[in-house]
């Protein structure tokens, strides 16, 4: 994939805008995940030690278009940010609310963050003045933000275009650039044998998903309400399982390219059992029991792959020279039905082929399993991602490729 990279260029009193990822949880002015933060990091710190005045723009949460609301302030990210970089910066990072009335006075070694890119009138909708705007603030543009390099927005697309329009300098951070880097290796030049792991609740929401993979992977792994709708398309009966029997011949034509690999043996519980109110809450005090598939109740729901089939699909995993995984494949924020889960994880993890995962749920289990330093990257995309790995074209990314063939 062709692109210019912030890495390659020489930023030595260039004012240079970089559009991160900072939409973090925010609670009593204070900042409650810092994941996203810390992911951006490195790649103000390399701005910064290049010679440049850094200019920082994000959106955070779902403001109203063209209004304030201190709620969806960044101010709070600026006082982060002034903690962590340190002795990096000349002062501390301020936060700019005038920008788009007039110019950000900033020299080397200095950062400056702007207010909440969605509370601009045209962000969302690419408006080309307002990506004018941020072209005009900046010598060099530097598209950071793998999470929203799906959104043909005003602060993604919208200003690499201007800048290009311009005559200036836009470019991939060291953050996208890892991103498109590892998903490249993982779709586009993937060492075979390549397999998948998709879980998830609904196959509506991952089928393009699956239909991509089908064409790469030599066998996919499917778990939770995915697998349910796979099963019945083998004729399985899944009781009151969540599936969509809508898809059952999009399961069967998916299952007609690649391996679909599939539990002998689950872990099930009683819906009458079940506070579907309180799902996940009612599941810690339901009784827990492994059935095979091909003897499941009317009452019964399938919630978890049982530990003999997923310690089967596990030996698989590690015969695979590339993994790709999205999605849990049970419901594995309660301990009885995250044993597939967490066997899964830990095979991902021993095997010594290159492996990317993505998706929040994934992340999570990651996290819960402790497994994140067996896998060899570990997307932020989210949607963006999804939509990488079922071949749509991401605008910014896009955008950024033109610029670089000029």
């Amino acid at each position: 994939m062709n692109f210019l990279r912030m890495s390659e260029l020489e930023l030595t009193d260039k004012v240079v805008l970089i559009r991160e990822d900072l939409n973090v949880p925010i609670k009593d002015g204070k900042v409650m995940s810092d994941a996203r933060l810390q992911a951006s990091l490195p790649t103000i710190e390399m701005a910064l030690a290049k010679g440049a005045a850094v200019i920082v723009c994000s959106h955070l949460g779902r403001p109203s278009e063209g209004s304030f609301e201190d709620k969806y302030s960044l101010a709070p990210v600026a006082d982060y940010l002034t903690e962590k970089l340190g002795d990096k910066i000349a002062k501390p990072v301020t936060l700019n609310n005038d920008y788009l009335e007039q110019a950000v006075n900033i020299e080397a070694k200095e950062v400056v963050l702007l207010e909440n890119v969605r509370f601009n009138k045209g962000e969302k909708t690419n408006d080309a003045s307002l990506s004018q705007r941020y072209a005009d603030l900046c010598d060099v543009f530097v598209m950071d933000a793998f999470g929203t390099a799906h959104r043909a927005q005003a602060s993604t697309e919208g200003v690499t275009k201007a800048m290009q329009k311009a005559g200036k300098t836009a470019c991939a951070g060291p953050l996208l650039a890892a991103e498109l880097d590892a998903l490249s290796l993982a779709l586009e030049t993937p060492a075979q044998p390549m397999l998948a792991i998709v879980g998830g609740s609904k196959v509506s929401t991952k089928l393009e998903v699956l239909h991509s993979l089908a064409e790469v992977c030599s066998q996919i792994i499917v778990g939770g309400g995915i697998a349910n709708t796979f099963l019945a398309a083998k004729g399985y009966s899944v009781g009151s399982s969540l599936y969509e029997a809508d898809l059952v011949d999009s399961a069967r034509e998916i299952m007609s390219k690649t391996q679909i690999l599939l539990p002998e043996y689950v872990v099930t519980a009683d819906k009458n059992a079940i506070d579907f109110a309180d799902f996940n809450g009612s599941l810690q005090q339901a009784k827990a029991s492994i059935k095979a598939v091909s003897d499941i109740g009317a009452d019964d729901m399938i919630l978890d792959i049982a530990e003999a089939s997923a310690e089967q699909l596990a030996e698989a995993i590690k015969q695979a020279k590339t993994i790709l995984w999205n999605g849990p494949v049970g419901v594995f924020e309660v301990d009885a039905f995250g044993t597939g889960t967490q066997i899964i994880a830990k095979a991902v993890k021993a095997s010594a082929g290159f492996s990317i995962a993505g998706g929040g749920d994934t992340l999570a289990a990651i996290d819960k399993y402790q497994v994140a330093d067996g896998v060899s990257y570990m997307s932020t995309g989210g949607g963006a991602f999804l939509e990488f790995v079922e071949g749509k074209t991401l605008p910014a990314v896009a955008a950024l490729q033109i610029v670089a063939e000029r």
